[in-house]
């Protein structure tokens, strides 16, 4: 006869507390969570919160293994289907994660012993109150072995057979079909490469800067050395050392801002005193640059989101020194405009896929269907159309995207110009002789289209539109 529990005792199982995990995969696991269930961007998670509180190391530790896991993810879950004997799909969300994040330590990082991999994602197994799972985890990690890809060349050709297919399966298969059909399999190929690299990072001098000589020195004191961009006059590429944050490269004058799109706000044209109309404007990277080119001039800013214009307005002081230049209002823009006059310069920097920056959004990938392509282009159109309406006799508007996507660029210019008497785009030698230095990224039909398997920046495309 069992014994009865005496006074405060109970029948319940005794839980094994946990053996305590190591700070920086914690904070991965966390993040890669909170990024498989779509509540945020690892960028930004990784810029605040738990992990802004880690120290040097672990939060470099904790950045490398988010973002390899989402740069490299097809190839690892096409492994751990082949370890498991299950498909990805089967297990519970922190499961896959923890599973992943072995996989990926095992595999692509040479400086970890695989039993601390292995050790660790049981722990974050449990941890996440999935010890039941405890076990799957460290049997199929057990059998993982570092069977490295090779790295990625200068142009897919390089590859072995072994290593393209595994660069092949970074990209869902919907994806990379698309590039195929627009870009050729060779180029694809090497677009899907890239996804999986890290991109360089781009400083932007900003207006506020006192002495731009001094800027490369005081970076090179810091350890950081960059050159020169190819084609933005304020980019700094940084070629060697740590990476900045945004909050040091404010302290500098600076921000961080990929250069194509750089390129892009001055493709609009600004001059002193003319009626500038940024929709879709937060968080104000672009603004800024159009707002220096302004002066005394007019510049409203437009998004549909509250937040980012709140947090546009804290953070355009900090791009530019002429803020006051810019006036916000949220509105949507695919809906009637509420402007009863006519602007100078309109920038239609669209919401759209952003498959042109997978370096640093990897997730994109994983998140997007082609049914957003479809939606987005839809939306893209309606916004096109209604930012013709405001564009001024003699005035221009770019619209611009930084997806790779044909259905969100020329599609979307050449579904709305026909509609549109008095508008036309601009050609490639009228943009060549303005633009004489960019003259390689303009296209026959006069688009100016970047791509990051090519031109070492992201994707963007950008349509020159004149009444």
């Amino acid at each position: 006869m069992a014994r009865a529990s005496g006074p405060g005792k109970s029948l319940a199982p005794e839980v094994k507390p946990v053996a305590q995990v190591s700070p920086a995969r914690k904070v991965a696991f966390e993040i890669l969570v909170q990024v498989e269930a779509g509540h945020a961007f690892a960028a930004n998670l990784l810029e605040g919160g738990k992990a802004s509180a880690l120290g040097e190391a672990d939060r470099g530790l904790a950045t490398e293994i988010v973002m390899g896991v989402l740069r490299w993810r097809g190839e690892i879950d096409y492994r751990l289907e082949q370890l498991s004997g299950k498909p990805i799909g089967s297990f519970d969300r922190e499961v896959a994660t923890a599973l992943r994040m072995g996989v990926y330590q095992i595999a692509f990082l040479e400086k970890i012993p695989k039993s601390a991999a292995v050790n660790e994602s049981v722990k974050l197994t449990k941890l996440a109150r999935k010890r039941s799972a405890a076990g799957l985890v460290n049997a199929v990690l057990r059998k993982c072995e570092p069977a490295r890809i090779q790295a990625a060349p200068a142009n897919a050709e390089g590859l072995s057979a072994t290593a393209l297919e595994s660069f092949r399966r970074t990209v869902p298969s919907w994806l990379l079909n698309r590039w195929e059909k627009t870009y050729g399999r060779d180029a694809a190929a090497q677009l899907a490469c890239v996804s999986t690299q890290i991109p360089s990072t781009t400083l932007r001098i900003t207006s506020l800067s006192r002495d731009l000589a001094l800027i490369p020195k005081k970076l090179d004191e810091k350890g950081v050395k960059v050159r020169q961009g190819r084609y933005a006059p304020a980019a700094l590429i940084v070629e060697q050392g740590k990476g900045m944050s945004s909050e040091a490269a404010w302290k500098m004058g600076m921000v961080i801002q990929d250069e194509a799109s750089q390129l892009v706000a001055s493709l609009l044209a600004v001059r002193p005193g003319l009626r500038v109309l940024d929709l879709a404007a937060a968080p104000g990277l672009k603004t800024s640059l159009l707002a220096d080119a302004l002066g005394k001039g007019l510049l409203v800013a437009c998004d549909i989101s509250s937040v980012r214009l709140r947090t546009m307005r804290k953070l355009l002081p900090r791009m530019t020194a002429n803020p006051r230049a810019t006036r916000m209002v949220q509105l949507d823009a695919s809906q009637d405009l509420p402007f009863r006059q006519k602007f100078d310069r309109i920038l239609v920097d669209a919401p759209c896929s952003g498959t042109g920056t997978l370096g640093r959004n990897p997730e994109i990938k994983w998140r997007l269907t082609p049914e957003d392509i479809e939606r987005l282009s839809t939306l893209q159109v309606r916004i096109l159309r209604n930012a013709l309406g405001l564009l001024a006799t003699g005035g221009r508007l770019v619209y611009a995207t930084c997806s790779l996507e044909p259905e969100e660029n020329a599609s979307v210019v050449e579904t709305v110009l026909p509609g549109m008497p008095g508008c036309r785009l601009l050609t490639r030698r009228e943009l060549s002789e303005e633009f004489p230095k960019l003259r390689a990224l303009f296209e026959a039909q006069g688009y100016f289209h970047t791509r990051p398997d090519r031109d070492d920046m992201d994707g963007f495309f950008a349509a020159v539109i004149v009444r």
